[in-house]
């Protein structure tokens, strides 16, 4: 009896969600609709990408939508954030390859595509192997000044006054994501 009242009031270490992407909120951020028809509100762990109204905001959600919007996805799930969203590794199949499964961490190809921050605050929750990859995107990114590092001045930041931060963005399509993409996870 103990046993049993000690699991119902243990919080969920972890936990898996398979369903079908009905919204994506940001470059961060979507629903997931799961077989039950539950939605879940799921945020990307190990990135941060601008919200709509800053500077390559709408570009960071409509790269995420390209990758999982209408799509199913896995989501790895190992916390849940001071907003109530679960904070979790997700997974989709690529587009252009139909017999890979859910082999693409989209999380990590935000990052490549330039679309994301890795983000560091809370690199201590991601294993070692997806932080050195995560971080190796982003620079790979910045060197290659994709996305938000065509800006001068790249920086994560959240508009709390309601006006947005102002900078020069000039991205129009970032890459697909694909079979040949490194942003596939070869743990999947």
């Amino acid at each position: 009896a103990l046993t049993t009242l000690l699991f119902l009031i243990a919080p969920a270490q972890a936990a898996t969600i398979s369903g079908k992407v009905i919204n994506v909120a940001d470059g961060d951020t979507t629903t997931v609709l799961d077989v039950d028809r539950t939605q879940h509100r799921i945020r990307i762990g190990g990135i941060d990408a601008p919200e709509r109204k800053q500077p390559f905001g709408d570009t960071a959600r409509q790269s995420m939508a390209r990758m999982v919007s209408g799509k199913e996805v896995v989501a790895d799930c190992h916390k849940v954030d001071r907003y109530g969203r679960q904070v979790c590794k997700v997974f989709a199949q690529p587009t252009d390859c139909p017999t890979c499964g859910m082999t693409l961490d989209v999380g990590h190809a935000q990052i490549l595509a330039g679309m994301a921050w890795w983000y560091r605050e809370y690199a201590k929750e991601q294993p070692a192997e997806d932080r050195v990859r995560y971080e190796a995107a982003e620079q790979d990114a910045q060197a290659r000044k994709l996305g938000l590092w065509r800006d001068a001045n790249p920086s994560p930041g959240i508009v709390t006054t309601g006006t947005p931060i102002q900078r020069a963005s000039s991205v129009v399509n970032p890459p697909e994501y694909g079979n040949g993409s490194s942003a596939i996870s070869a743990s999947r």
